[in-house]
Protein backbone atom coordinates (compact mmCIF):
# COMPACT_ATOMS: atom_id res chain seq x y z
CA UNK A 1 0.00 0.00 0.00
CA UNK A 2 0.74 3.47 -1.09
CA UNK A 3 -0.75 5.89 1.25
CA UNK A 4 -1.01 9.95 0.85
CA UNK A 5 -3.53 12.29 2.46
CA UNK A 6 -5.02 14.79 0.21
CA UNK A 7 -7.28 17.84 1.61
CA UNK A 8 -9.30 19.83 0.18
CA UNK A 9 -10.47 23.14 1.48
CA UNK A 10 -13.94 24.42 0.23
CA UNK A 11 -14.18 27.62 1.29
CA UNK A 12 -15.99 31.02 1.08
CA UNK A 13 -14.29 33.50 -1.57
CA UNK A 14 -15.07 37.33 -1.75
CA UNK A 15 -14.64 39.14 -5.26
CA UNK A 16 -13.88 42.19 -4.49
CA UNK A 17 -10.92 41.85 -2.10
CA UNK A 18 -8.34 39.20 -1.08
CA UNK A 19 -9.20 35.93 0.37
CA UNK A 20 -5.10 34.97 1.09
CA UNK A 21 -5.07 35.89 4.95
CA UNK A 22 -8.18 33.48 5.51
CA UNK A 23 -6.95 30.61 3.02
CA UNK A 24 -3.91 30.89 5.39
CA UNK A 25 -5.39 30.69 8.43
CA UNK A 26 -7.96 28.35 7.79
CA UNK A 27 -4.52 25.95 6.09
CA UNK A 28 -3.43 26.73 9.70
CA UNK A 29 -7.14 24.91 11.39
CA UNK A 30 -6.66 22.05 8.96
CA UNK A 31 -3.18 20.86 9.93
CA UNK A 32 -4.19 21.52 13.66
CA UNK A 33 -7.06 19.02 13.08
CA UNK A 34 -5.52 16.91 10.58
CA UNK A 35 -1.80 17.10 11.36
CA UNK A 36 -1.45 13.69 9.50
CA UNK A 37 -2.35 16.24 5.65
CA UNK A 38 0.55 15.78 3.03
CA UNK A 39 -1.26 17.80 0.36
CA UNK A 40 -3.79 20.91 0.65
CA UNK A 41 -5.83 21.93 -2.52
CA UNK A 42 -8.06 24.92 -2.90
CA UNK A 43 -10.78 26.31 -5.68
CA UNK A 44 -10.45 28.03 -8.50
CA UNK A 45 -9.42 31.41 -8.16
CA UNK A 46 -9.81 31.15 -4.31
CA UNK A 47 -6.76 33.61 -3.53
CA UNK A 48 -8.59 36.67 -5.51
CA UNK A 49 -11.84 35.46 -6.81
CA UNK A 50 -12.81 35.84 -10.38
CA UNK A 51 -12.48 39.37 -11.54
CA UNK A 52 -9.26 39.52 -13.61
CA UNK A 53 -8.73 43.17 -12.38
CA UNK A 54 -6.56 41.95 -9.97
CA UNK A 55 -4.43 39.97 -12.31
CA UNK A 56 -0.59 40.08 -10.37
CA UNK A 57 2.34 40.05 -11.68
CA UNK A 58 3.84 36.10 -12.10
CA UNK A 59 6.46 36.81 -9.02
CA UNK A 60 3.98 38.85 -6.48
CA UNK A 61 4.56 39.00 -2.65
CA UNK A 62 1.04 36.47 -2.69
CA UNK A 63 3.07 34.11 -4.06
CA UNK A 64 5.59 33.99 -1.23
CA UNK A 65 3.11 33.76 1.83
CA UNK A 66 1.84 30.59 0.48
CA UNK A 67 5.50 28.81 0.06
CA UNK A 68 6.09 30.75 3.71
CA UNK A 69 3.02 28.74 4.51
CA UNK A 70 4.13 25.39 2.87
CA UNK A 71 7.13 25.78 4.33
CA UNK A 72 5.64 26.26 7.69
CA UNK A 73 3.66 22.93 7.98
CA UNK A 74 5.53 20.80 5.67
CA UNK A 75 2.81 20.08 3.24
CA UNK A 76 2.55 19.73 -0.46
CA UNK A 77 0.22 23.17 -1.55
CA UNK A 78 -2.07 23.67 -4.78
CA UNK A 79 -3.10 27.32 -3.61
CA UNK A 80 -6.04 27.19 -6.51
CA UNK A 81 -5.31 29.29 -9.01
CA UNK A 82 -5.24 33.29 -9.83
CA UNK A 83 -4.62 35.43 -13.01
CA UNK A 84 -1.11 35.95 -13.40
CA UNK A 85 -0.23 38.76 -15.76
CA UNK A 86 2.80 38.46 -18.55
CA UNK A 87 5.07 41.39 -18.39
CA UNK A 88 6.08 41.40 -22.20
CA UNK A 89 2.41 41.20 -23.93
CA UNK A 90 0.30 41.45 -20.91
CA UNK A 91 -1.97 38.36 -21.68
CA UNK A 92 -3.54 37.21 -18.03
CA UNK A 93 -3.19 33.83 -17.27
CA UNK A 94 -5.47 31.68 -14.84
CA UNK A 95 -2.27 30.20 -13.06
CA UNK A 96 -2.01 26.97 -10.67
CA UNK A 97 0.93 26.72 -8.64
CA UNK A 98 2.47 23.77 -7.10
CA UNK A 99 4.43 24.23 -4.14
CA UNK A 100 6.55 21.72 -2.22
CA UNK A 101 7.30 21.10 1.37
CA UNK A 102 9.95 22.94 1.29
CA UNK A 103 8.02 26.36 -0.21
CA UNK A 104 9.62 26.37 -3.42
CA UNK A 105 7.06 26.10 -6.82
CA UNK A 106 7.91 23.62 -8.84
CA UNK A 107 5.21 23.57 -11.35
CA UNK A 108 3.24 26.58 -12.72
CA UNK A 109 0.35 25.92 -14.92
CA UNK A 110 -1.73 28.11 -17.50
CA UNK A 111 -5.65 26.95 -17.79
CA UNK A 112 -5.71 25.23 -21.06
CA UNK A 113 -9.28 25.78 -21.52
CA UNK A 114 -10.44 28.77 -20.24
CA UNK A 115 -14.43 29.22 -20.09
CA UNK A 116 -15.29 30.89 -23.32
CA UNK A 117 -17.00 32.89 -24.70
CA UNK A 118 -17.63 33.90 -21.27
CA UNK A 119 -14.14 34.48 -20.58
CA UNK A 120 -12.72 36.12 -23.59
CA UNK A 121 -10.15 38.15 -21.76
CA UNK A 122 -7.91 34.89 -20.55
CA UNK A 123 -5.18 33.35 -22.09
CA UNK A 124 -5.08 30.16 -23.35
CA UNK A 125 -1.93 28.10 -21.55
CA UNK A 126 -0.41 25.17 -23.78
CA UNK A 127 2.08 23.30 -21.03
CA UNK A 128 0.78 20.14 -19.53
CA UNK A 129 1.24 20.01 -15.68
CA UNK A 130 3.12 16.40 -14.19
CA UNK A 131 4.81 16.34 -11.29
CA UNK A 132 6.54 13.27 -8.86
CA UNK A 133 5.94 12.96 -5.17
CA UNK A 134 8.68 11.14 -4.36
CA UNK A 135 7.92 7.78 -3.13
CA UNK A 136 4.19 8.02 -3.42
CA UNK A 137 3.43 8.30 -7.11
CA UNK A 138 2.91 10.72 -10.01
CA UNK A 139 -0.23 13.84 -9.93
CA UNK A 140 -1.69 16.14 -12.73
CA UNK A 141 -3.28 19.52 -12.96
CA UNK A 142 -6.35 20.70 -14.62
CA UNK A 143 -8.15 23.40 -13.90
CA UNK A 144 -12.49 23.50 -14.01
CA UNK A 145 -13.26 23.81 -17.84
CA UNK A 146 -9.81 21.79 -18.52
CA UNK A 147 -12.16 18.51 -17.36
CA UNK A 148 -14.69 19.02 -20.06
CA UNK A 149 -12.01 18.12 -22.83
CA UNK A 150 -10.93 14.43 -22.04
CA UNK A 151 -8.09 14.94 -24.63
CA UNK A 152 -6.54 16.58 -21.64
CA UNK A 153 -6.62 13.82 -18.83
CA UNK A 154 -5.93 11.70 -21.62
CA UNK A 155 -2.45 13.37 -22.03
CA UNK A 156 -1.47 13.35 -18.45
CA UNK A 157 -2.52 9.64 -17.73
CA UNK A 158 -0.55 8.50 -21.00
CA UNK A 159 2.55 10.06 -18.93
CA UNK A 160 1.76 7.95 -15.48
CA UNK A 161 -0.60 10.52 -13.89
CA UNK A 162 -2.39 8.58 -11.31
CA UNK A 163 -4.00 11.65 -9.09
CA UNK A 164 -5.71 14.27 -10.96
CA UNK A 165 -6.00 17.84 -8.57
CA UNK A 166 -8.60 19.84 -10.16
CA UNK A 167 -10.17 23.32 -8.99
CA UNK A 168 -13.11 24.43 -10.14
CA UNK A 169 -15.03 27.72 -9.64
CA UNK A 170 -18.70 26.91 -10.79
CA UNK A 171 -21.42 28.72 -9.82
CA UNK A 172 -24.02 27.85 -12.01
CA UNK A 173 -26.40 25.35 -12.87
CA UNK A 174 -23.77 23.07 -14.89
CA UNK A 175 -22.54 21.82 -11.66
CA UNK A 176 -24.66 18.26 -11.98
CA UNK A 177 -22.68 17.95 -15.19
CA UNK A 178 -19.29 18.49 -13.76
CA UNK A 179 -19.51 16.08 -10.78
CA UNK A 180 -20.95 13.01 -13.66
CA UNK A 181 -17.89 14.67 -15.88
CA UNK A 182 -15.60 13.56 -12.51
CA UNK A 183 -16.98 10.37 -12.47
CA UNK A 184 -17.13 9.08 -15.82
CA UNK A 185 -13.59 10.61 -16.19
CA UNK A 186 -11.84 9.00 -13.13
CA UNK A 187 -13.10 5.51 -14.74
CA UNK A 188 -12.15 6.49 -18.47
CA UNK A 189 -8.62 6.82 -17.01
CA UNK A 190 -8.39 4.79 -13.90
CA UNK A 191 -7.35 7.47 -11.43
CA UNK A 192 -8.03 9.39 -8.27
CA UNK A 193 -9.60 12.78 -8.88
CA UNK A 194 -9.75 15.69 -6.39
CA UNK A 195 -12.36 18.45 -7.81
CA UNK A 196 -12.36 21.21 -5.00
CA UNK A 197 -14.88 24.32 -5.90
CA UNK A 198 -14.98 27.10 -3.88
CA UNK A 199 -18.67 29.25 -2.19
CA UNK A 200 -19.83 32.81 -2.79
CA UNK A 201 -17.71 34.03 -5.74
CA UNK A 202 -16.27 31.07 -5.88
CA UNK A 203 -18.97 28.87 -6.79
CA UNK A 204 -21.73 26.37 -5.15
CA UNK A 205 -19.61 24.14 -3.50
CA UNK A 206 -20.38 20.65 -3.87
CA UNK A 207 -16.85 19.57 -4.14
CA UNK A 208 -15.89 16.10 -4.80
CA UNK A 209 -13.25 13.24 -4.63
CA UNK A 210 -13.44 10.01 -6.36
CA UNK A 211 -11.59 7.13 -6.43
CA UNK A 212 -10.43 5.00 -10.24
CA UNK A 213 -13.71 2.65 -10.08
CA UNK A 214 -15.97 5.95 -10.09
CA UNK A 215 -17.07 5.82 -6.22
CA UNK A 216 -17.06 8.70 -4.74
CA UNK A 217 -14.93 8.69 -1.45
CA UNK A 218 -16.69 12.27 -0.35
CA UNK A 219 -18.94 14.52 -1.32
CA UNK A 220 -19.52 18.16 0.14
CA UNK A 221 -22.27 20.38 0.69
CA UNK A 222 -23.06 23.94 0.10
CA UNK A 223 -20.96 24.96 3.43
CA UNK A 224 -17.44 25.73 3.94
CA UNK A 225 -15.74 22.35 4.32
CA UNK A 226 -12.41 20.75 4.56
CA UNK A 227 -11.68 17.19 4.08
CA UNK A 228 -8.71 15.36 4.30
CA UNK A 229 -9.03 11.30 2.54
CA UNK A 230 -5.75 9.25 2.49
CA UNK A 231 -5.63 7.36 -0.84
CA UNK A 232 -3.86 4.14 -1.85
CA UNK A 233 -1.58 4.86 -5.02
CA UNK A 234 -1.44 0.88 -5.35
CA UNK A 235 -4.86 0.44 -5.89
CA UNK A 236 -4.68 3.22 -9.33
CA UNK A 237 -1.33 0.44 -10.04
CA UNK A 238 -3.53 -2.77 -9.71
CA UNK A 239 -6.43 -1.48 -11.65
CA UNK A 240 -4.81 -0.56 -14.49
CA UNK A 241 -3.15 -3.91 -14.54
CA UNK A 242 -5.93 -5.95 -14.05
CA UNK A 243 -8.85 -3.22 -15.30
CA UNK A 244 -11.48 -1.49 -13.40
CA UNK A 245 -12.87 -4.54 -11.00
CA UNK A 246 -11.08 -6.95 -13.28
CA UNK A 247 -13.08 -5.58 -15.93
CA UNK A 248 -12.03 -2.85 -18.31
CA UNK A 249 -8.52 -2.37 -19.23
CA UNK A 250 -9.07 0.80 -20.86
CA UNK A 251 -5.84 2.49 -20.81
CA UNK A 252 -3.87 -0.74 -22.27
CA UNK A 253 -6.99 -0.70 -24.76
CA UNK A 254 -5.84 2.53 -25.57
CA UNK A 255 -2.63 1.72 -25.85
CA UNK A 256 -3.02 -1.16 -27.88
CA UNK A 257 -5.79 0.81 -30.51
CA UNK A 258 -5.69 -0.12 -34.36
CA UNK A 259 -7.32 3.56 -35.12
CA UNK A 260 -5.25 6.22 -34.95
CA UNK A 261 -7.70 9.83 -34.85
CA UNK A 262 -8.09 12.36 -38.10
CA UNK A 263 -10.10 14.65 -36.34
CA UNK A 264 -6.96 15.43 -34.19
CA UNK A 265 -5.53 16.58 -37.68
CA UNK A 266 -6.67 19.97 -38.16
CA UNK A 267 -6.23 19.57 -42.36
CA UNK A 268 -7.83 16.28 -42.38
CA UNK A 269 -11.10 17.80 -42.99
CA UNK A 270 -12.74 15.39 -40.59
CA UNK A 271 -14.02 18.44 -38.41
CA UNK A 272 -15.61 20.22 -41.49
CA UNK A 273 -19.16 19.81 -39.60
CA UNK A 274 -17.51 21.73 -36.43
CA UNK A 275 -17.07 24.82 -38.93
CA UNK A 276 -20.88 24.38 -39.13
CA UNK A 277 -21.63 25.16 -35.51
CA UNK A 278 -20.62 29.41 -35.91
CA UNK A 279 -18.53 31.99 -34.04
CA UNK A 280 -17.68 31.20 -30.35
CA UNK A 281 -19.66 33.94 -28.50
CA UNK A 282 -22.06 34.66 -25.81
CA UNK A 283 -25.65 34.13 -26.92
CA UNK A 284 -28.60 37.06 -27.27
CA UNK A 285 -31.94 37.30 -26.26
CA UNK A 286 -34.41 35.57 -28.87
CA UNK A 287 -31.03 33.92 -30.44
CA UNK A 288 -31.66 31.61 -33.51
CA UNK A 289 -28.44 30.34 -33.66
CA UNK A 290 -28.47 26.59 -34.53
CA UNK A 291 -32.42 27.03 -36.16
CA UNK A 292 -31.27 27.29 -39.70
CA UNK A 293 -33.42 30.68 -40.11
CA UNK A 294 -32.15 33.69 -41.35
CA UNK A 295 -34.05 36.09 -38.11
CA UNK A 296 -31.20 38.01 -36.13
CA UNK A 297 -31.25 38.07 -32.47
CA UNK A 298 -32.67 41.44 -31.50
CA UNK A 299 -30.11 42.74 -29.27
CA UNK A 300 -30.81 45.30 -26.60
CA UNK A 301 -29.39 48.56 -27.08
CA UNK A 302 -27.39 50.29 -24.51
CA UNK A 303 -27.39 46.86 -22.46
CA UNK A 304 -26.09 47.73 -19.16
CA UNK A 305 -23.10 45.87 -17.67
CA UNK A 306 -24.69 43.94 -15.29
CA UNK A 307 -28.33 43.84 -13.69
CA UNK A 308 -28.82 46.88 -11.33
CA UNK A 309 -26.42 49.06 -12.90
CA UNK A 310 -26.54 52.42 -12.57
CA UNK A 311 -27.42 53.12 -15.53
CA UNK A 312 -30.30 51.06 -15.99
CA UNK A 313 -33.06 53.06 -18.06
CA UNK A 314 -36.07 54.59 -15.85
CA UNK A 315 -39.00 52.89 -15.34
CA UNK A 316 -40.82 56.11 -16.20
CA UNK A 317 -39.97 56.22 -19.54
CA UNK A 318 -39.31 53.93 -22.71
CA UNK A 319 -36.32 53.14 -24.07
CA UNK A 320 -35.20 54.23 -27.30
CA UNK A 321 -36.52 51.77 -30.14
CA UNK A 322 -39.19 49.76 -28.20
CA UNK A 323 -42.26 50.99 -28.85
CA UNK A 324 -44.89 51.74 -25.78
CA UNK A 325 -46.63 49.01 -24.28
CA UNK A 326 -50.02 48.62 -25.65
CA UNK A 327 -52.86 50.19 -23.60
CA UNK A 328 -55.42 47.47 -22.71
CA UNK A 329 -58.23 46.81 -25.83
CA UNK A 330 -61.56 46.79 -24.14
CA UNK A 331 -62.65 44.88 -27.38
CA UNK A 332 -60.02 42.19 -27.07
CA UNK A 333 -61.50 38.64 -28.22
CA UNK A 334 -64.35 40.27 -30.10
CA UNK A 335 -62.19 41.08 -33.41
CA UNK A 336 -64.88 38.94 -35.42
CA UNK A 337 -67.75 40.84 -34.23
CA UNK A 338 -69.69 43.75 -36.34
CA UNK A 339 -68.63 47.29 -34.62
CA UNK A 340 -72.27 47.86 -34.14
CA UNK A 341 -72.76 44.38 -32.66
CA UNK A 342 -74.38 44.31 -29.07
CA UNK A 343 -72.90 42.93 -26.61
CA UNK A 344 -74.39 39.84 -25.15
CA UNK A 345 -75.44 40.69 -21.32
CA UNK A 346 -73.79 38.37 -18.60
CA UNK A 347 -76.14 35.74 -17.01
CA UNK A 348 -78.75 37.05 -15.09
CA UNK A 349 -78.22 36.50 -11.07
CA UNK A 350 -81.40 34.20 -10.87
CA UNK A 351 -80.45 32.19 -13.90
CA UNK A 352 -79.83 28.42 -13.03
CA UNK A 353 -76.51 27.01 -13.26
CA UNK A 354 -76.09 25.01 -16.73
CA UNK A 355 -75.82 21.29 -16.32
CA UNK A 356 -72.79 19.75 -15.46
CA UNK A 357 -71.01 16.35 -15.38
CA UNK A 358 -71.08 15.05 -11.27
CA UNK A 359 -67.29 14.57 -10.01
CA UNK A 360 -66.09 17.52 -12.63
CA UNK A 361 -66.93 20.79 -11.26
CA UNK A 362 -67.64 21.59 -7.68
CA UNK A 363 -71.04 22.09 -7.06
CA UNK A 364 -74.00 20.67 -4.93
CA UNK A 365 -73.03 17.09 -7.11
CA UNK A 366 -70.91 14.69 -5.18
CA UNK A 367 -67.11 15.22 -6.44
CA UNK A 368 -64.88 12.58 -7.24
CA UNK A 369 -62.56 11.67 -4.72
CA UNK A 370 -59.52 11.19 -7.25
Amino acid sequence: MTPFAIAGVQMYVNALHSNVDGMIHRLDILMARFPWTQMVLFSELAPFGPLDKFALPPQNDTIEQFQEAARKHRVWLVPGSMFLKNPEDGRVYNTSLVINPEGEVIRRYAKMFPFRPYETGIAAGTDFCVFDVPDVGRFGLSICYDMWFPETTRQLTSQGVEVLLHPVLTGTTDRDAELAIARATAAQFQCYIFDVNGLGAGGVGRSCVVDPTSMVLHQSAGQEDMFPIEIDLDMVRRQREMGMKGLGQVLKSFRDRSTDFSVYDRNSGTDAYLKTLGPLEIPQQGSRAGLHVDVPAQRVPDAPAYKGHDMMPSFSHHTAGFPPEPLPNPSAGSANMPADAETPAAPSAAMPNPPVKPGVLTGTEETSSG
